[in-house]
Order: C-alpha cells, then structure tokens, then sequence
C-alpha cells in the first residue's frame, strides 16, 4: 500500500512537501537566530513557486506575501537591540 501511493508522487508534490517542511522547521526554530526567519522567508518564496506551478495562485500569492513579511522580519532583527 506504501509503496503504490509514493509511486504515484511526482517531483511537484515532493517539491511542495519539502517546501512547506522547511518552513515548518525554520519557523520552529526562529528565535534561535535571525538567519532561520530568513530561511522562513526563502522556504516561503519555494512555497509560493510551488503554488504556482501546481496552478492554486491563491495559494502562491499568499506564500509570496508571507516570504515578503518574513524579510522584513529578519531585516529587523539582524540588527542588534540596545538594551
């Protein structure tokens, strides 16, 4: 039964499933370092291509959004905050 259904997966869905994974773990891990909200940001920007490619715009431009917000969010926080 496993073996059928990744059969049937093609590059696009694996190509979405490591997008949205990467912006699972990079998300968990932001306050870690600024360099993981910009890895949120370009695994954003994957998943919005991936919306695009597998034709759910909606989706894609939502993604786009988010990997736009997410820089902002780094550039913000790269630089150190006086106490």
């Amino acid at each position: 039964m496993c073996v059928q259904l990744w059969s049937k997966v093609d590059w696009l869905t694996l190509f979405g499933l490591f997008a949205v994974t990467a912006m699972l773990v990079c998300y968990a891990l932001e306050d870690r370092s600024p360099w993981f909200v910009l890895a949120f940001a370009g695994s954003c920007a994957l998943g919005s291509a991936y919306g695009f490619l597998q034709g759910a715009w909606p989706f894609g431009l939502v993604e786009g959004v988010w990997s736009g917000i997410a820089i902002r969010r780094w550039w913000l926080r790269r630089i150190p905050q006086s106490s």
